[in-house]
């Protein structure tokens, strides 16, 4: 199979081929195993470039110098030379360094919904009553299946399609950028460079820094030469990064992305996903690409169908380890004796309240899941900012994953004592 879908990759092939520089690389196990091992192979090969360049050096110096009289080259070591000199000119395609807009304002009131209805005929209900308070620098994803309403959601917010009742009340600083399937609407005459440049010649990232529509093309891997082709020569890949680009260019301080991972390779999905993990503002996802998900948004909106959503304060595997949960507790047969049965019937079943102590546990949890991500946000700052010692680096790079693990570990014990109060 050939697929962008990282999720799938992981879970179904065994064997994994890279197509890189010309040559074909065989992996043998699923896509986090190919990760592994690439990394390795890059490691690898940049150290033995490394060791040509040194040794190359000193052979430049030799091939230089003249030979004595009557003499000449040894004809073994020119050519030992040439072979050294073709690997000391390799180069390695080194990534981007993070793009990171600081100049990104969004106040603190963002939108409300404020208990909206929304249904086609009288059998499709899309929403019904329904609230939410979206919070600053919350990154949402909207998941659920094929025909329960996202899509049409995320239009009543941008004001595309019409409430039955209820309101949307939006931010005055509010400014939304709009990725859509039905935003790929380009003049085919036109150049690449030409679209964005009709947007804005750049975007101010703050602190005296400015990205030029030219970078910022670059950054999304479109080449010089891409750059001055015409649409009409563009791929379906390359027009829907285009079109990110154009969003991207207008500096929006919300971004509502609907199924943004489409038909985007690999590469551009994990730069997209650093921009939006480094993004200041807010974000809202639609996507069925559950990796994607799981690297870019902290909280759910689950869409069942009917006008049933879930809340869920987490990203999609968790969610579905939550699922599961649920499932086996559902499935695990209780035996209970025929005694307690007859005390059961003449008993209303009372559900479990949480206990004073699990209520005061309840509230330590949220302020060290709100302390564990300060935390975390400062450390990938630092990270990103390029001002920190090597020393500080690697002891905030040990740091890290130990507190994301204990970032996951108080979010779901929240998350069990908060389905109690």
């Amino acid at each position: 199979m050939v697929t962008h879908d990282r999720f799938f990759l992981d879970r179904v092939c065994s064997v994994i081929l890279e197509l890189d520089d010309h040559t074909i690389y065989t992996y043998r196990g699923n896509y986090s195993y190919y990760l592994e091992k690439r990394q390795e192979r890059i490691d690898n090969k940049r150290a033995e470039i490394a060791r040509a360049n040194n040794l190359y050096r000193t052979e430049l110096e030799w091939m230089r110098r003249q030979p004595q009289a009557r003499g000449h080259k040894a004809k073994y070591r020119e050519d030992a030379f040439y072979d050294l000199q073709r690997v000391a000119k390799q180069r390695i395609e080194e990534r981007q360094i993070r793009l990171k807009s600081k100049n990104v304002y969004i106040g603190s009131k963002i939108f409300e919904c404020q208990y909206v209805s929304k249904k086609f005929g009288d059998d499709m209900v899309i929403l019904k009553d329904f609230y939410y308070n979206f919070s600053r620098f919350e990154k949402m994803g909207i998941v659920g299946n094929n025909g329960t309403g996202k899509s049409t959601f995320i239009k009543m917010l941008l004001g595309l399609e019409p409430l039955d009742s209820g309101r949307f009340d939006i931010g005055d600083t509010v400014r939304f950028g709009y990725f859509s399937q039905e935003g790929l609407q380009f003049n085919e005459g036109q150049k690449v460079i030409d679209i964005v440049r009709d947007i804005a010649d750049y975007v101010d990232l703050g602190g005296g820094r400015h990205m030029t529509a030219t970078q910022l093309l670059q950054y999304f891997l479109f080449t010089p030469e891409q750059q001055y082709n015409y649409v009409s020569k563009l791929s379906g890949g390359e027009r829907r990064k285009l079109y990110l680009c154009t969003v991207l260019m207008r500096n929006p301080n919300f971004l509502v992305l609907d199924e943004p991972t489409n038909d985007l390779d690999i590469v551009t999905l994990q730069i997209l996903e650093e921009y939006l993990q480094d993004f200041p503002g807010c974000v809202i996802v639609v996507s069925h690409d559950r990796y994607f998900m799981d690297k870019v948004v902290d909280h759910l909106l689950v869409f069942n169908g009917q006008g049933v959503i879930k809340d869920f304060p987490g990203n999609y595997t968790q969610y579905r380890e939550w699922l599961s949960l649920s499932d086996e507790k559902i499935k695990s047969p209780v035996v209970v004796n025929e005694e307690e049965n007859n005390k059961r019937s003449h008993k209303p079943e009372q559900r479990r309240r949480l206990s004073f102590k699990e209520k005061r546990e309840l509230e330590q949890l949220e302020a060290d899941i709100a302390s564990l991500e300060e935390e975390q946000h400062r450390i990938e700052e630092a990270l990103c900012g390029g001002t920190t010692s090597v020393e500080e680096i690697t002891a905030m790079s040990k740091r890290l994953p130990l507190l994301k693990e204990e970032l996951d570990e108080k979010s779901m014990r929240w998350l069990e004592l908060s389905e109690l109060a």
